[in-house]
């Protein structure tokens, strides 16, 4: 208790004074997750200046605009299962879809999600995965097949793993069979003691760019983000990326308007110009993951359309999940994962 309200704490004061301003759009993103390109096109075309702040899990986001009450930022990107929590947490305003002529774009696929029905809160993003990335100087692609593969003992403190949840746990749920939306506290608690004999394995926990590890030389495996793998390898290509026998994890990050955000017209503004398939594609080759956005798939070179570990084939999408909102079993969920984290 005492280290979230730590956290909380400083998150207020970390936080800058927010003003309603007409000539300002607030946007809140993940790390490494838009280029400076595409704001600054944004900035010259609308004359409207972007202040951009960032943050490292879902978890830090929700937390953050919980203490602000739905207010602070204009634009946000959270995954599918925060989108539902936040919705039915009346956090989010409505998004005026009159006012996004290219809302035409996007992959219907995406689209009209039990998270977010008729897409009333949220427009979809971008879309990936969590596998297994691998240094393939030091490890042969059939010993990093399946999940359960980085239990074994010659990984001992050389993984990295998303700093993230509901992912670990997928993990040690996948593992042992279950879905990684699984609400059952047995199964949570199974997959608990499960990941307990993976933690000599994993020398670190993860999301702020947690490619470095790789980078570094630190790791030489681990579960990450497909668009971590994709930065990587442009710099050592023998950074590689695996979809796991028992199936990756899937998700969609989605761009929201929280309900008091300071300036909604120029959200809308914002986010219609992030759907313009020009800035998909800048946006995807700059990230590495697959654009919520059809349109853009034709301005994009043969190289990339067929970049497995950006855009994974029929077969890793059917044996993958997505995730979705769990519920109250998040608090389950919440209990094991400090459990786990500090050794209990």
């Amino acid at each position: 208790m005492k280290k979230w309200m730590f956290m909380i704490l400083s998150l207020v004061l970390a936080g800058p004074v927010f003003a309603a301003d007409k000539s300002e759009v607030y946007v809140y993103n993940w790390t490494e997750y838009l280029p400076d390109e595409v704001i600054a096109s944004f900035q010259k075309e609308t004359g409207i200046k972007v202040v951009y702040a960032t943050y490292e899990s879902n978890e830090s986001m929700y937390a953050r605009l919980k203490i602000l009450k739905g207010g602070g930022y204009d634009v946000v990107f959270p995954s599918t299962y925060f989108v539902h929590k936040m919705r039915k947490e009346g956090l989010l305003s409505p998004v005026d879809k009159t006012r996004l002529p290219n809302f035409k774009h996007l992959d219907n696929r995406l689209l009209n999600k039990p998270y977010d029905p008729n897409n009333t809160y949220s427009i979809p993003y971008v879309w990936g995965s969590t596998a297994i990335g691998y240094n393939a100087d030091k490890v042969q692609k059939e010993e990093v097949s399946s999940w359960a593969d980085l239990f074994h003992p010659r990984f001992k403190g050389k993984l990295v793993f998303n700093d993230d949840i509901r992912e670990v746990f997928g993990v040690g749920l996948k593992v042992l069979g279950y879905s990684v939306n699984d609400t059952d506290p047995r199964h949570i608690e199974a997959a608990y003691n499960k990941l307990k004999t993976l933690m000599p394995n994993i020398r670190l926990f993860a999301s702020d760019s947690p490619k470095q590890a790789f980078l570094n030389q630190e790791v030489i495996a681990g579960m990450i983000w497909n668009g971590e793998i994709y930065m990587a390898s442009a710099e050592n290509p023998a950074i590689s990326y695996s979809y796991p026998k028992e199936g990756a994890i899937f998700w969609v990050d989605n761009m929201i308007i929280p309900v008091n955000a300071p300036n909604k017209e120029n959200a809308h503004r914002f986010i219609n110009y992030i759907l313009r398939p020009d800035m998909a594609r800048q946006i995807c080759e700059f990230v590495g993951y697959a654009p919520a956005n059809a349109s853009a798939m034709a301005l994009y070179d043969e190289a990339l359309k067929t970049n497995k570990t950006v855009f994974p084939d029929s077969k890793d999408l059917e044996k993958g999940e997505f995730q979705i909102d769990v519920g109250e079993a998040i608090l389950i969920y919440e209990k094991f994962w400090e459990k786990l984290k500090t050794g209990n």
